[in-house]
């Protein structure tokens, strides 16, 4: 019977030294004890462990039943008592082992764990853990950080529960697991905060950095990827309060302000291998872009900071964590971004912010990955959210930045969209200027300058007018514009005097253009045509290509309607460009009537 082998081995170690222990005993006590767990004697092994006179042989062997009492545990159901025996056995263990071996024990646990039983081991063996932990005298700051290292690399690869109905299910216990490890550091970090007055002393610096190491893990995963906005049923977010906690933590040793507000003093790592030190790099950087998320859009920590910081000051502190979370592809980072860069628009007034921040680097980056998510991202709110951020960005500068702005992203958002958007913003600070403000910026040489960009073909007449029609559009609707609103008298515009100019390089090659791309595609409507007399059915599939991009397979009549839509669009630039072309000639005439 495997209790009375147990009682052999014990009865035999009790009459030695700790000294005299041999492997073979240890071998023995652990195949006994595993045995008694497997056969259902977890209470008369429970009986032994808590035998005042075998504490010596507990201390030094009881840490190999870690591996089978953990089995043990999930093998038996909730209520079972033989599982309320394990779990008292595992507490014992606890207290008498070792704190040494069982720490590795226990880690070694925790490591070999895997798939959906991770959250659960984790969740079981920490209270263990951080009992095991407080007792150890040497390295315990290096313990730590360990164990915190393993139990967060047994749970990123575990996907992040998102939506609301994920949340609440918590399939694999992420949610739970993550608030029991911030629970699990918590005696370490009031340890540190005791000592915070003598952080001169080598042993509580180290866990202070572990303890950083820690939030800044938890910042990356699951914080960046966790949906975090107040979910309506979920009365606390479980994540809202894994953030909260960690918060907590970075503002308790003092670690908040300076990684919000002075990030570059962050220590680097001398990795001499290149890419271990690029991503190092990048995880920091994740973690930052969350960190300021938290605290400029959810908030956390904001009651701490002192309001001595312009709008300003603090978009130019956040617009590297900005461009970081922007550049990412999933939804939950991209949205952050957004979130981040809107959050902090907002807290500026109009045509407050000096052109000279668009000296930095990220000012003018940003709009640029603003104009790829709103032409590239499939989702459709994040498109739309990216331009109404891109307006707001427009908003805040001052009239040279949104002018230095506008000759940026025509030269290269390479998307006619993008610069038709631009050019109605660009009319729109010209009315400004004539209507209500003297502006140097949309008026005389500056704009001229800028309407050399704006009234041109990117490639003459050669220019393909379909894929660029929205800018050609925009293009001709300001210069309409200009010419009914600015009098030749007073030409505040400076627009009279490049007529010219406008003329040669933009009207005729738009002009040339139109007839070439109607001949175009009135010949290809007709071969359409007969080609569809010459076949059998009108339902033929075949292929055209327009704007040099080949369309998907379609029947004969859904090519012809593309084709009529296209010359329809020719047919409204040629008639706003004949608009033009006619306030333009009665103007000059009305002026050379007066003259006369």
């Amino acid at each position: 019977m495997a209790v009375d082998e147990l009682q052999a081995i014990i009865q035999r170690c009790q009459i030695l030294e700790e000294a005299d222990f041999k492997g073979e005993d240890f071998n023995l006590f652990q195949v006994a004890g595993q045995k008694c767990l497997e056969d259902g004697y977890a209470a008369q092994l429970l009986e032994v462990i808590q035998n005042e006179k075998n504490k010596v042989i507990i201390k030094n062997m009881g840490w190999n039943l870690i591996s089978p009492l953990v089995r043990c545990i999930f093998m038996y159901k909730q209520e079972d008592d033989k599982r309320e025996h394990c779990l008292k056995i595992l507490d014992q263990l606890a207290q008498q082992c070792n704190p040494k071996e069982l720490f590795l024990g226990l880690l070694e646990q925790i490591e070999q764990t895997s798939g959906e039983q991770v959250c659960q081991t984790v969740m079981l063996l920490l209270q263990p853990l951080q009992t095991v932990l407080l007792k150890l005298q040497n390295k315990k700051a290096y313990s730590v950080g360990l164990s915190l290292a393993m139990i967060m690399n047994q749970l990123t690869p575990l996907p992040v529960p998102y939506t609301k109905q994920q949340i609440q299910e918590d399939k694999l216990g992420l949610c739970r697991c993550c608030n029991a490890v911030v629970d699990f550091a918590k005696p370490f970090v009031n340890e540190v905060v005791k000592n915070m007055e003598r952080l001169s002393e080598y042993s509580d610096m180290e866990l202070k950095e572990e303890l950083l190491k820690f939030c800044m893990k938890s910042l990356k995963y699951p914080l960046l990827t966790a949906q975090l906005e107040q979910l309506e049923g979920i009365e606390e977010h479980p994540f809202r309060h894994f953030a909260a906690e960690i918060i907590d933590i970075l503002w308790n040793t003092r670690e908040l302000i300076p990684l919000v507000f002075l990030h570059h003093k962050s220590k680097s790592s001398n990795w001499e291998n290149q890419e271990f030190a690029d991503i190092e790099r990048k995880n920091s950087a994740d973690s930052l872009a969350c960190l300021s998320y938290l605290v400029f859009v959810q908030r956390f920590g904001i009651d701490c900071f002192p309001m001595v910081f312009s709008p300003s000051y603090l978009l130019q502190c956040n617009m590297t964590h900005i461009e970081v979370l922007l550049k990412r592809t999933e939804e939950s980072m991209l949205s952050k971004g957004l979130d981040l860069f809107e959050s902090l628009l907002l807290r500026m007034e109009d045509n407050s912010l000096l052109h000279q921040y668009l000296e930095f680097r990220d000012f003018i980056n940003i709009p640029q990955v603003l104009v790829k998510i709103m032409t590239l991202c499939p989702i459709e709110d994040l498109r739309k959210k990216s331009l109404s951020i891109l307006q707001l960005f427009i908003d805040k500068f001052d009239a040279e930045g949104k002018y230095t702005l506008f000759r940026c992203l025509l030269k290269t958002s390479n998307h006619a969209g993008v610069e038709g958007y631009v050019i109605k913003n660009i009319k729109d600070q010209i009315h400004l200027s004539l209507t209500a403000s003297d502006n140097i910026w949309f008026t005389g040489h500056h704009l001229i300058s800028l309407l050399d960009l704006v009234l041109s073909l990117p490639e003459g007449a050669e220019t393909d007018l379909l894929q660029n029609s929205d800018r050609i559009m925009a293009s001709l609707n300001l210069l309409r514009y200009l010419v009914i609103k600015d009098c030749e008298s007073d030409n505040q515009t400076g627009i009279w005097t490049t007529l010219p100019k406008i003329e040669q390089n933009f009207l005729k090659p738009l002009h040339v253009g139109l007839n070439m791309s109607k001949a175009h595609y009135e010949a290809e409507i007709k071969n359409k045509k007969e080609n569809r007399r010459e076949a059998h059915s009108s339902n033929t599939v075949c292929s055209v290509t327009v704007s040099g991009e080949k369309m998907p397979a379609m029947t004969t009549e859904m090519q012809l309607q593309v084709l009529h839509s296209a010359l329809f669009t020719f047919d409204l630039i040629e008639s706003v460009l004949a608009r033009v072309e006619e306030i333009i000639e009665v103007k000059i005439k009305a002026v050379m009537d007066e003259s006369s």
